[in-house]
């Protein structure tokens, strides 16, 4: 699917945006993306770097939030042989791969402070210094396009993120409006989805009722354009007829197995909303807090405040957490996997709580 298709909008706000990013295509600053989860911020930055003169050069990408601190660095300047386990030979790292081209950095404000440090230094620079090696080894020339769905001023203000990276990352500013304020959008994206994924599974294309689109239409899409297209593609492949009803809708559009589906869902919980989801529904964590986090719609700082208020009624042990949080024992270590490889471990410096 082109990128043109996924950008479809005729909306006032898109027609804006649109003109903001061929503006910003023009220049080699860096450019700040904010956005809701699944609004299209990659999207944008695609199109920033092929409406440019780099467009013939390399688009990388990195998502901040999914790769583990204690790797971060390395998947940013790269690795040599030996210099930590399991680095089994030389890793050249995302901003080499750039080079002359363009990065793109999901996310961006889930990284720790002392990445933060060293991503200042390179914007300021330009220099890499390889993990494992031994001092700088050559500059590179990327553009760096960054997108995060937190407010980054907020973030400065309670000393999380730092002020001068800020200033660096946000030379240009756009906001991808989320999908509930693009009016007609809706209607355009679900038909063209709709046609696509038929096409991909070779069934005749149907077509939405009145009433069904009405629904669609007037849902507040919490997962914006990367929800409506999975919504879109459910709706094909477990349709009946020539036209899609009101049922089916509700069905295609309800998230949660055990919901029911004349029922349409609510945006994302808070944390205290999962919390409760949990601890007084009697939910699983791995239902209500993982899947999101794995589909970035939960970030590592709300995870942790999950587990910390968790492990704070289960008087600081990780294995009465797994019976509170609606786990079998069996899931104990999976959890501590889990929660170890996203730096998420409370133990490790995310908290004050120390397990037994």
């Amino acid at each position: 699917m082109s990128l043109d298709a996924e950008w479809l909008g005729a909306s006032a706000p898109m027609q804006a945006l649109d003109l903001a990013i061929t503006s910003a295509a023009k220049s080699q600053a860096k450019v700040l993306l904010m956005g809701e989860t699944g609004a299209g911020k990659e999207v944008a930055a695609r199109l920033i770097h092929l409406r440019s003169d780099r467009a013939a050069q390399p688009f990388v990408t990195l998502n901040c939030a999914g790769v583990p601190d204690t790797l971060l660095e390395s998947e940013f300047f790269g690795h040599v042989r030996g210099s930590f386990t399991d680095a089994y030979k030389d890793k050249p790292g995302i901003l080499r791969q750039a080079d002359t081209g363009t990065v793109f950095l999901d996310e961006v404000g889930e990284m720790s402070l002392r990445m933060q440090v060293l991503l200042l230094r390179f914007l300021e620079t330009g220099e890499i210094e390889t993990v494992g090696g031994t001092g700088v080894r050559g500059k590179v020339d990327v553009r760096v396009i960054a997108a995060t769905n937190r407010n980054l001023a907020e973030a400065v203000e309670a000393g999380q993120f730092r002020q001068d990276l800020y200033y660096r990352l946000n030379v240009l500013h756009m906001t991808i409006p989320p999908l509930r304020e693009r009016g007609t959008d809706v209607e355009l994206l679900l038909r063209h989805y709709v046609e696509f994924h038929a096409n991909e599974y070779q069934v005749a294309v149907p077509v939405l009722s009145p009433e069904a689109l009405d629904l669609l239409t007037h849902y507040t899409w919490p997962g914006n354009v990367r929800e409506l297209r999975n919504v879109a593609e459910r709706l094909v492949l477990r349709g009946s007829g020539p036209v899609i009803g009101p049922e089916q809708v509700s069905a295609a559009i309800s998230r949660d197995a055990g919901s029911d589906p004349g029922d349409l869902p609510s945006p994302r919980p808070s944390v205290a909303g999962m919390l409760e989801q949990i601890l007084d529904g009697k939910r699983s964590f791995w239902t209500v807090v993982y899947a999101p986090f794995m589909e970035h719609d939960l970030t590592r700082e709300e995870l942790r405040m999950i587990v910390r208020a968790g492990l704070e009624q289960a008087r600081g042990s990780y294995r009465r957490l797994v019976e509170l949080f609606n786990m079998p024992p069996i899931d104990h270590q999976r959890l501590m996997t889990v929660l170890r490889q996203h730096d998420c471990d409370v133990r490790r410096g995310g908290g004050s709580i120390v397990a037994p």
